[in-house]
Formats: structure tokens, sequence, C-alpha cells
């Protein structure tokens, strides 16, 4: 752990986005062993992410936020930051779902594919940012860590939403696979600049982190709890509450 705070903060992002990007490919390669995927194990992995994701939004994102200065009164930036990450995601969101409506076959699957691909950009980005927060503090570090944690959970089924449905459509096992994979790194780079665009451009952190934490409810509300709550619906609601409890408890006892 000492080591790991002694990095440089665009260098702990780094690592923490292979680690994310991971789940996503260890996910992915679910489409070698089966045909399909589900079951309660699945809604409360899902559930346990969405938990995770919407405490870290407010006890790493939104509070840590109102704590720094801009040309704005905290409050105002923090809610104006909030709501640009939020339409961010839900005006893509409405872009690619009229795209995906009037496409048919492989045009669909790939249109699919790019939204998919484009919700990991602010997860990636509000992992680098929890780190440019944590400014090598031994508890923040592991607070953005367990942030890192809840993200890479949520990736690991996301990974295999986007095999199946590929292999599905006639695809190789192989290239379902690889463009699965090739989605969760886009996280990778998003994380990094994230992490390095907070730390050294001033009066950027309030913003950086609120739009996170915006970007960060959208996904979870529109791809998280949908999907969770598609199965069973008291292992989703268990879980969800489970994984808030986690991650607020030990955000409130590590920072």
């Amino acid at each position: 752990m000492q080591w790991f705070c002694s990095l440089d903060v665009w260098l702990q992002a780094l690592l923490a986005s292979l680690v994310t990007y991971s789940f996503t490919a260890l996910g992915a390669t679910l489409v070698f062993f089966a045909k399909r995927i589900g079951g309660a194990a699945l809604t409360a992995l899902t559930g346990g992410a969405a938990g995770i994701m919407i405490a870290a939004s407010f006890f790493s994102l939104l509070l840590p936020a109102l704590d720094y200065e801009s040309f704005l009164p905290p409050y105002l930036t923090v809610t104006l930051g909030f709501l640009l990450g939020g339409g961010f995601l839900v005006l893509a969101d409405l872009l690619f779902s009229r795209k995906i409506s009037r496409s048919a076959g492989s045009g669909k699957a790939a249109l699919v594919y790019l939204a998919v691909t484009l919700h990991n950009l602010p997860e990636g980005m509000a992992v680098g940012v929890s780190f440019a927060v944590a400014a090598g503090a031994p508890s923040a570090v592991a607070v953005a860590m367990i942030f890192a944690f809840g993200i890479a959970v949520q990736n690991f089924p996301e990974g295999a939403c986007v095999a199946f449905p590929l292999r599905a459509r006639g695809m190789g096992r192989g290239k379902s696979f690889f463009l699965a994979q090739l989605s969760g790194a886009a996280e990778i780079p998003a994380c990094v600049l994230g992490a390095v665009a907070a730390s050294f451009i001033a009066g950027l952190l309030p913003w950086a982190l609120s739009f996170s934490a915006g970007a960060m409810i959208a996904v979870v509300c529109s791809e998280l709890i949908p999907e969770c709550f598609s199965g069973n619906k008291t292992v989703a609601s268990a879980s969800i509450l489970l994984g808030f409890c986690l991650m607020m408890i030990l955000d409130i006892a590590l920072g």
C-alpha cells in the first residue's frame, strides 16, 4: 500500500484502470464457456455494483467537490457539474437510441457497442479524478481503490453483456471476446486523462468531480438498475442496499 501511495497520481490511475479493464475482459471470456449468462448471481453482482457507485458518487465525488473553490459558489459549481455530467449521458443515450431504432443487423450491433463504450468514458474519468482527490494520502487512496473496485465489479457483467449479443449475431467466439474487451479499454485513457487534468488544471477539480458524479448516476439509472431489476427484485434491492452501505462505511471510516 505504501508503495502504491508513493506513485504519481497518473500512474495510480493507470494501474487502477488496468484493473477495471481486466474485469471487462474477464466478463467477456464467459463467451467461450456458455451460450448466455443470467441468474440471481448476476442480479446480485449488478445490484451491488449499482449501490457502490451511488454511494461513491455522493461520498467520494460530490461531497469532496464542495470543498474546492471555483469562480462560482461551491453549491452552484457542484449542481451545474452534476447536471452537465448527467445530461451528457442522457443526450448520448437519446442519440444512440434513435439511431439504433433506425438500424438493423450489424449496424444496430455496432451502435449498441458504441453506446456501451461511451458509458465507459465517464466511469474511467471518475476513477482518475478520485485518485487526483486522494493526492497520495493513504486513507483517501484506499477509498479511491474501493471506488475503482466498484467500477470493476460492474464491468464484469458489462463485458459479458457486450460479448454474448455479438456471439448471438453469428460472430465467432474469439472476435466477440476481442470486441467486448476492447469496449472496456476506453476506460484506460479516460482514467489517466481525468487524473492528470484534475491534478494540474486549477479550478477544474470540483467540476470534474461533480461531472463524474452526474455521469455515474446516469449510468446507474439507465443501465445497472434496470438490468438488475429485470431479474429477482428482492435480490436486486438487497444487493443495492448492501453495496451502498459497504461503500458508505468504507468511505466514512477511511476518509
